[in-house]
């Protein structure tokens, strides 16, 4: 498949019945709900998980998401939802990229977008990175072409 960086991380979709919209295509809420499961799966890859949040007192907020819907997608398609960190500056922003791809033809059916701040959890504020998020994260972000 073409993705739109390197070293993606993969979580394969299949839209079931239940996603399926009065248009007849997968709903694009659904799509919205995986790339949270991608984002929280991704970060737990790299061993961090919401207990390690919580013990932390931090995390990492979406301030915006974005979302461009390609192509439809139907009941029972095999999917892939790529992930990457995009753009770390070091200390209170990241953000997150997403490409979902249709298997059978690699068409790329959605891409997504979230700026990502670090917030303290208890107060909601934002926060620097501690530095379990820096080991585990900054290694893996990626720089955008142009």
């Amino acid at each position: 498949m073409a993705w739109d960086y390197p070293n993606p991380f993969l979580l394969p979709r299949v839209p079931q019945a239940g996603d399926i919209d009065g248009l007849n295509h997968t709903n694009n809420a659904v799509y919205v709900r995986w790339c949270e499961q991608a984002g929280w799966a991704h970060s737990e890859s790299l061993g961090l998980t919401l207990d390690d949040y919580r013990r932390l007192d931090r995390a990492m907020a979406i301030r915006r998401g974005e979302y461009e819907y390609l192509l439809p997608t139907f009941d029972g398609e095999a999917l892939v939802l790529a992930t990457w960190l995009v753009a770390g500056d070091g200390k209170l922003a990241m953000e997150r990229r997403f490409q979902l791809v249709r298997e059978r033809d690699g068409a790329t059916v959605l891409r997504g977008r979230w700026d990502l701040v670090c917030i303290e959890m208890s107060s909601g504020r934002p926060r620097r990175m501690p530095q379990d998020f820096l080991d585990a994260y900054m290694s893996v972000v990626v720089t955008p072409a142009g």
